[in-house]
């Protein structure tokens, strides 16, 4: 039997070859440190645990409105205002399974098959791959360190084709924990839209930086489409719940699309999350967003003797990209030989693109400082 042909566009996570035999080895009863997979170590805050039992408790266990209950849209949109000063009516925030079902809906809604939008390279897998799946076009664009592994506007200038309908960055950015400067992101949007086009800004690891606040592309104009999730600073991988922000003129094609994809959010999660808002959870979330900056200080600190070299400095998410070139060009095969001597698990470049991927791995900090020297000084001891 025949599998669509969008599949052939759609690759595999590399590093989940790299995950199976760190559990093989776990299995077979040596000690892996875990640098490879996205994913907070910290549980799901009390609060919000508490808030999702409830919900559970009362019978909260219905289908809800396609774009998600009121009350948290509503809380969405204060947070905007509380954190940044932006006003975002409610009526343009739609709650999502997962920060990926907020991409299928932007997605689905702009682009047709075989037309074309702009990724930097290295950049996050599934961003690419769910342009795949609406029979679009993802197009790679290398970026570097002195740009911040962003996107600028001369790159749009340079890339844009007839076939061209939107941009998507990140930032932070995943996995180069790189932020888009202020003026740099109101360029880009102005590039693209001089060529007719949309942006899609991923915003998934804000709260999560550590130089200074990031700032929401929604300051900069409200025909941006804009994705986050609680996965990440909430801490409610397992939840699947995220939000996408839609210019007014796409709130019906994505309420049409959403109510025919998802039908809802999960209830359970959406009651939960309404405490992710709250003072105490703040306050706990704050305190585990100072701890992930000293683990990235340690990280830096701990690994750069080492030969790996940090060219742009980590501003946010979890995660560092570092260049391995010193003693490899084959980082995936350098991951797996590092997982075998050393028992680190680390994520290939490979995952991220092309550019440069053979000479870079992504190094999660995810897990406590001690792990963290403990895993670069099994490194340093295989060199």
């Amino acid at each position: 039997m025949a599998v669509a042909h969008r599949l052939d566009h759609i690759a595999p996570f590399h590093v989940m070859a790299i995950l199976e035999k760190a559990k093989a080895l776990e299995a077979a009863g040596h000690d892996v440190i875990h640098m490879e997979i996205g994913e907070p170590d910290f549980p799901t805050p009390a609060p919000i645990v508490a808030a999702g039992m409830a919900a559970l408790q009362n019978g909260r266990t219905f289908y809800t409105p396609a774009l998600g209950i009121p009350e948290l849209r509503q809380a969405i949109a204060r947070f905007y205002q509380q954190r940044y000063g932006v006003d975002v009516p409610a009526r343009r925030i739609v709650v999502t399974p997962g920060a990926s079902g907020a991409l299928q809906l932007a997605l689905a809604a702009l682009v047709n098959p075989g037309e074309q939008v702009l990724l930097p390279d290295p950049t996050y897998p599934c961003n690419r791959h769910l342009v795949s799946l609406v029979n679009g076009e993802p197009v790679s664009i290398p970026v570097n360190a002195d740009s911040g592994y962003q996107l600028q506007a001369e790159d749009i200038a340079r890339h844009w084709s007839a076939n061209t309908v939107a941009a998507m960055i990140a930032s932070p950015a995943n996995p180069t924990g790189t932020l888009i400067a202020p003026d740099a992101l109101q360029q880009l949007h102005q590039a693209v839209r001089a060529q007719g086009g949309v942006l899609l800004v991923d915003e998934l690891y804000h709260g999560l930086t550590y130089d200074g606040d990031a700032h929401t592309a929604l300051a900069v104009s409200d025909d941006i489409f804009v994705v986050n999730s609680f996965s990440k600073y909430f801490q409610m991988t397992g939840w699947r719940l995220g939000w996408l922000v839609v210019p007014d003129a796409y709130v019906d094609a994505v309420t049409r699309l959403a109510q025919n994809l998802f039908l809802s959010p999960s209830t359970p999660a959406q009651y939960a999350a309404l405490a992710a808002f709250t003072p105490e959870t703040q306050l706990i979330l704050e305190s585990r967003r100072a701890e992930f900056q000293r683990r990235r200080d340690a990280l830096l600190a701990a690994f750069a003797p080492l030969g790996f070299k940090f060219p742009a400095q980590p501003q946010g998410a979890f995660y560092v990209y570092a260049d391995v070139s010193a003693h490899t060009d084959d980082s995936f095969a350098w991951a797996e030989q590092i997982l075998q001597d050393a028992h680190v698990a680390i994520a290939p470049g490979r995952d991220f693109g092309q550019h440069q991927a053979a000479r870079h791995v992504r190094l999660a900090y995810t897990t406590s400082e001690a792990r963290l020297r403990e895993a670069a000084a099994r490194i340093a001891a295989c060199l």
